[in-house]
């Protein structure tokens, strides 16, 4: 494909039918054709069958001639009346609508239509689509038979069409054929241009369910200050001391008290806006709502304290813990349903019962738990899943030792570790520290910059918990061996005096194991705060939504680049807006289940101010944390210093699967970087990213000028890899492995017991109580398990990389083929997953638990369809 030219063509030139793709017009007499369609589409009567109103409307409308009517666009014939355009068809109509028998349950319907066609309108290469109906409807596809000259034509929509009035344009769908800017029939130019206009709206207004406007926000809706200062929250965005991804924008009005903050919407109200195309499908919906009773068990709080036995909020043994899968919470003695039926709703209420009997909240059996109910407590497994469990992307080669901190000494004063080597040296190996470091056998799991400046804050709430370094030693199976743990403070008279730090070391045996058990548990809350404020929401769900707005605003849907990753983008706006709704805001779900409480938000902002986009290419990753050095003999070209790494072993070969399907996708369309410089959406898209999407950023260096063909593959292998790979990779594992809080508790409620104390005491005379009166109490591990086990979900309507919702998504025979090698590779890592995870040398794809690793097989096959707590497979999207 030839070079792209920025010049315009004049007016004039266009009149005269100079241009290449343009007929000249023909005097003969044309002859009219019959084209017969095929139209894909739901009913919204179907999806909501409870609208009898829109269905009767529907019909009577119909009987009066104000159907759907559609109109083909010619690609190569001009209008006549505007010679900027391609000429239109004459208007047909949906046939049979009234007659056509719809079933009840949410499936497609065809219908047909017949167009009059001229022959010497050549291919069309649009339709416009007008809907005189009362209510939308989902249109899917239109495929042209027998079009004269070219033979068929297929159209993929699927997009919600609203009633006309509804839009100040006419709906316009291209066919499945894909082109640059500069390759773009003429005629069809103008329709390109002007559906790009239409997205990106008027940057005004409340945006309704019909509007289709991307546009951005600050994440100023997460607060509600007219409810007081306890639910205030800093807007994320636009300051250097809280910089933050864009949101979509919804345009609601400003808060009473502030009018930076935007006005909420009631608290279990899910129709916040978002572009309709990007909302849940039907089968989505449905298995989103199903499953999202159960986490509005925060509703039932002020009820759920009649429920529980012996002590409010408490877990008294373990064996109440395992209630909650194996028995449920059993409702004590005089107390029943009906007590509590008076302030719950029905509905909600008959989601948590079960059938067996008065038995509320019984959830599956995490994983982690099912093969051996105390293998979870082993080091190995602690360290294990540093490496294989659900955050496995923070463990870093240990370059310097003791530990130093980042932080700025003139304010935090000496943070540097306090862990020495007289202290780990018995645990060694025979090894000294200066060794270890140089045969790269220390790693550290280091939260304690992170989380440091906020501990005075998070501590003055119910929350006791310390910022945490781990000190772990690669042992010659290729498990990693726990030396210490250091748990941090802020020294009391203040940050400016250092860290007051305590290191705990490996015992097994009497009170000093309990004590070790519970510094594992202080640096699990960490980790698991961080995973889920860092590693999963910003790292993947936050950043990836400006990429999204960018692309719909920017990007014709004829171009290859938006084909190529509209794909990766299905359902995140939607997800996200829900998280902003019930889950990250003020008192949200978040807020109520990991320690960071209300700084939660504000403290990932912080963390923001040190993302790096290119950073999230997973080979860079490995090499910045220190896990993996450069080896030109090796197929990725890096060489694991932890060779049983099961994140990285799979996730080299899946990014490298991502990144050849991407360069043969790009090399269809991209002959030289000139092309690339030339793009001018492309380039549009790429300034807008940076300097509104991440307008926080974009002053950084670090970005990719977009001005070659590898800054392009590398750039759309990076967005693919987070919004696919690294979301299932730090996502579909939290029910298997957090389901059961012990594993991985959220929250700490009281510090390490000192001896002499009453803490102390209770730690020697009853050790399991000791410990569950320091995790995640049982109000809070109701909700955080609910969540999770909803997050953790695969829908049944998933669409998994490797896969595509329509096998016609473009009709370029190269890119197709591409798309298929692409398919079958990802079989060939899964067999080899499969391999690995059955091969007993690999001591850590399995673990003490059993647990194999699969959160990166690809799960292409039709079992994939099944859905559920499979614990495998990646979507191809941020879908939940």
């Amino acid at each position: 494909m030839g070079f792209c030219s920025s010049s315009v063509i004049s007016h004039k030139v266009m009149q005269t039918f100079c241009m290449k793709g343009i007929e000249k017009p023909n005097h003969k007499v044309a002859e009219s054709k019959k084209i017969k369609g095929a139209v894909v589409l739901m009913k919204k009567n179907v999806l909501d069958f409870l609208d009898i109103k829109a269905s009767l409307l529907d019909r009577i409308h119909e009987l009066f001639g104000k159907g759907v009517s559609m109109q083909l666009i010619s690609s190569v014939h001009p209008d006549p009346e505007n010679g900027l355009r391609g000429k239109l068809g004459k208007v047909a109509y949906l046939e049979k609508w009234i007659t056509t028998m719809t079933p009840l349950t949410a499936a497609e319907t065809v219908f047909t239509v017949t167009f009059d066609w001229d022959e010497t309108m050549g291919v069309p290469g649009a339709l416009v689509i007008r809907n005189h109906h009362h209510s939308q409807f989902f249109l899917k596809t239109v495929t042209l038979e027998d079009v004269p000259g070219h033979g068929r034509v297929h159209f993929v929509c699927n997009s919600w069409v609203y009633p006309a009035y509804r839009y100040k344009y006419n709906r316009i769908f291209f066919s499945n054929k894909t082109y640059l800017p500069c390759q773009t029939p003429q005629l069809l130019r103008p329709y390109r241009e002007e559906e790009l206009k239409n997205l990106r709206g008027n940057g005004s207004g409340e945006l309704k369910e019909w509007d289709r406007v991307y546009d951005y926000a600050y994440y100023n809706d997460l607060g509600s200050p007219d409810k007081g200062p306890d639910y205030a929250r800093p807007v994320l965005g636009g300051s250097k001391e809280y910089p933050y991804p864009r949101r979509g924008r919804t345009g609601r009005k400003p808060t009473k008290k502030d009018p930076n903050s935007e006005r909420r919407l009631p608290l279990l109200s899910l129709d916040i806006y978002v572009p309709r195309d990007e909302r849940f499908g039907h089968v989505k919906f449905s298995d989103f709502l199903a499953y999202a009773l159960k986490s509005l068990v925060q509703v039932l709080l002020p009820e759920l304290s009649s429920l529980c036995d012996k002590t409010i909020n408490e877990f008294d043994t373990f064996e109440d813990v395992l209630n909650l899968y194996e028995g449920g919470v059993k409702l004590p003695n005089g107390h029943s349903l009906s007590r509590i039926r008076e302030r719950i709703p029905w509905e909600l209420l008959r989601e948590l019962a079960r059938s067996d009997g008065e038995r509320l909240l019984k959830f599956p059996i995490p994983a982690v738990i099912q093969e051996d109910k105390s293998a979870w407590r082993t080091d190995e497994e602690f360290g294990r899943e540093m490496l294989a469990g659900v955050n496995p992307v923070i463990i870093s080669r240990l370059q310097e030792f003791p530990p130093a901190s980042k932080l700025d000494p003139e304010v935090y004063g000496n943070q540097n570790s306090s862990i020495t080597e007289k202290g780990i040296e018995k645990y060694m190996n025979g090894l000294t520290v200066d060794q270890a470091m140089e045969q790269n056998k220390l790693f550290i799991l280091d939260h304690h910059d992170a989380l440091m400046p906020y501990l005075t804050r998070i501590n003055s709430t119910t929350t006791k918990t310390y910022a945490t370094r781990t000190l772990l030693l690669l042992q010659d199976d290729g498990t990693l061996k726990p030396l210490a743990i250091e748990l941090s403070l802020p020294h009391p008279q203040g940050y400016q005096h250092g860290a007051v730090s305590k290191v705990f070391t490996p015992e097994k045996e009497g009170t000093g194991g309990t004590i070790w058990q519970l510094a594992k548990a202080y640096a699990a809350v960490n980790d698991s705060g961080y995973h889920q404020l860092i590693s999963h929401w910003l790292n993947t769900h936050a950043v990836i939504e400006p990429f999204i707005i960018a692309t719909n605003r920017q990007l014709s849907v004829l171009h290859p680049i938006y084909k190529l990753l509209h794909p990766h983008f299905r359902d995140t706006m939607n997800i996200n807006a829900l998280a902003r709704q019930i889950l990250i805001n003020a008192g949200g779900v978040l807020e109520r289940t990991v320690f960071p409480a209300r700084f939660a938000m504000e403290m990932s902002a912080v963390v923001y101010k040190n993302w790096v986009f290119t950073d999230h290419a997973l080979p860079i990753d490995l090499l910045k944390r220190g896990v993996a050095v450069r080896d030109s003999s090796s197929p990725h070209g890096l060489k694991l210093l932890i060779e049983d790494y099961p994140f990285a072993v799979d996730g080299l070969e899946i990014w490298a699967a991502i990144e050849t399907w991407v360069t043969d996708y790009c090399n269809a369309y991209y002959k030289t970087d000139k092309t690339v410089k030339e793009d001018t959406e492309l380039q549009s898209w790429w300034t807008e990213i940076r300097t509104v999407g991440h307008g926080d950023k974009k002053d950084e260096p670090w970005w990719p000028e977009m001005q070659t063909l590898p800054e392009l593959i590398h750039s759309c292998t990076i967005i693919i890899w987070v919004a696919s790979a690294l979301h299932a990779a730090v996502n579909f594992g939290q029910y298997p492995y957090a389901g059961y809080l012990p594993n991985r508790p959220t929250v700490s409620r009281r510090f390490m017991p000192e001896p002499g104390t009453n803490e102390y005491a209770e730690l020697e005379s009853d050790p399991d109580l000791a410990f569950l009166k320091t995790i995640t109490a049982q109000f809070q591990t109701l909700l955080g398990v609910s969540l999770i086990e909803i997050l953790s979900r695969h829908s049944t309507d998933e669409i998994y990389l490797g896969q595509r919702d329509s096998p016609e998504w473009t009709s370029d025979h190269e890119p197709v083929k591409a798309f298929e090698r692409f398919g079958k590779k990802l079989e060939e890592i899964e067999k080899r997953i499969m391999e690995r995870n059955g091969n007993g040398k690999w001591r850590n794809r399995v673990g003490p638990v059993n647990v194999p690793y699969t959160l990166l097989y690809p799960n292409t096959s039709d079992y994939s369809k099944v859905g559920g707590l499979t614990g495998k497979g990646i979507p191809n999207s941020i879908s939940i």
